[in-house]
């Protein structure tokens, strides 16, 4: 009887260590499957002909960590990383990238669990944080000098990119918002992770 109650408690606790090793290998298919689809996405906009600074790269950075967790902020640097081998390198890389890091990790202040207005309110701070960063980094290689005129140069120029970029992440951020209502995509997956 004793024997008997042993082999149930092990048989018990081997089954418990199975379904723990299943859960954990069906979240790394799950990863990988939004990874692929992150890296789609972006690829897809940043290939496809566009105004310039037209793309879903700032609605990508701030709703995915929003959305799945800051887990997922290495998954659109490396989708963005990947872009740039193919499109080719330029010298402000480490500004457009951290910014990127920066809109993901700065998204967690407007989790997905809230008002529509103060998402599009965040992912366009993203835009305005990228704005900020990338035309630093533009105006730090000196092109337009080291002086307050040049500063401001720089950014005044960047302004047409701006308005681009501004439009970009509106349109696609409500283009996820649309997607995330219509499909009702935070019933179905439980979209909201704990980062």
């Amino acid at each position: 009887m004793v024997l008997e109650r042993n082999y149930k408690d092990i048989f018990n606790n081997l089954l418990k260590v199975v379904k723990i090793n299943l859960n954990y290998k069906l979240s790394i298919m799950n990863y990988l499957k939004l990874s692929i689809g992150i890296l789609i996405a972006l690829s897809a906009s940043r290939f496809i002909p566009h105004p310039p600074n037209f793309t879903s790269l700032i609605a990508l950075s701030f709703y995915v960590p929003a959305m799945f967790g800051i887990r997922y902020i290495p998954v659109v640097l490396i989708a963005f990383i990947f872009t740039d081998i193919i499109i080719g390198f330029h010298q402000t890389l480490l500004f457009t990238w951290g910014s990127i890091f920066l809109i993901g990790y700065l998204s967690c202040l407007f989790i997905f669990r809230g008002n529509f207005l103060l998402r599009i309110f965040g992912s366009l701070s993203g835009a305005f944080i990228f704005f900020l960063l990338t035309n630093f980094g533009v105006w730090l290689l000196g092109g337009y000098g080291y002086t307050i005129n040049g500063f401001l140069t720089c950014y005044f120029l960047a302004l047409p990119f701006f308005t681009n970029t501004i439009a970009a992440t509106l349109f696609f951020s409500i283009l996820i918002e649309a997607i995330y209502t219509v499909y009702n995509l935070g019933q179905k997956f439980d979209i909201v992770k704990k980062n």
